[in-house]
């Protein structure tokens, strides 16, 4: 048993370490998320109003949209890359379980866009009049959040890898299923904001993500193996 599993979670790392490397070698691209992100919670009070009573009520929804927004930006070209040199077909002929290599190929992915996202968070929070007694939850669901869309979204980029301009595509695949996780997660910050206990929506989102954690793998190693065929 040991010795099937670990040549198959050395080729996991193998991946990681791969994509962080070229991560770094492009970091404009990379940083791209992070920047529309803070200019759309910085520009948002601007478009609407300062007053930081209003931007209270609705500052954990903004936060999140802009979050989701900023996650669709980097995964149109997931796995576009790997397709074309041929990557992608090399995996599946390793005999490794192609599921675990782009899991790993997604949790790059999400270090490199979702991560810096949750940090940023209480910043941006902050801007919109977030108390910081709701910073702890709004990091909690965006973690979990933030997650999940990167599978999500892996799963979408999968199937659309080859497809032209498969960006349209992708946002219409990704936006209807991650509305849950907006929904909640909204919810959870409003809850702590108002004093009641945000356990439920957390809850919910962790269901999701672990749900996404489970199938993922299984739908985006369909989705590619069907673009390597064709």
């Amino acid at each position: 048993m040991t010795a099937v599993r670990t040549p198959t979670l050395a080729a996991a790392k193998l991946v990681f370490q791969r994509d962080m490397t070229l991560a770094w070698r492009r970091w404009d691209e990379v940083a791209q998320p992070l920047i529309f992100y803070v200019v759309f919670t910085t520009l948002f009070p601007l478009a609407t109003t300062p007053a930081l009573a209003a931007l209270r009520e609705i500052g954990g929804g903004v936060v999140w949209v802009a979050a989701l927004l900023a996650s669709l930006l980097a995964l149109e070209a997931l796995f576009r890359a790997d397709v074309e040199d041929g990557t992608t077909e090399q995996w599946v002929l390793s005999g490794q379980p192609l599921g675990y290599l782009l899991l790993a190929k997604v949790a790059a992915h999400w270090v490199l866009t979702g991560l810096p996202l949750v940090i940023m968070s209480p910043i941006v929070g902050t801007g919109l009049g977030l108390p910081t007694s709701a910073w702890g939850v709004l990091m909690a669901s965006l973690l979990l959040g933030t997650g999940t869309l990167s599978i999500l979204g892996g799963i979408g980029a999968a199937l659309t890898v080859g497809v032209r301009r498969g960006s349209v595509l992708l946002s219409l695949l990704v936006l209807p299923l991650a509305m849950p996780l907006l929904i909640f997660g909204s919810r959870a910050v409003s809850m702590q904001m108002d004093g009641d206990s945000p356990a439920g929506p957390l809850q919910l989102l962790a269901a999701i993500f672990f749900m996404a954690l489970s199938l993922g793998p299984i739908a985006m190693s369909a989705a590619i193996r069907i673009s390597v065929e064709n």
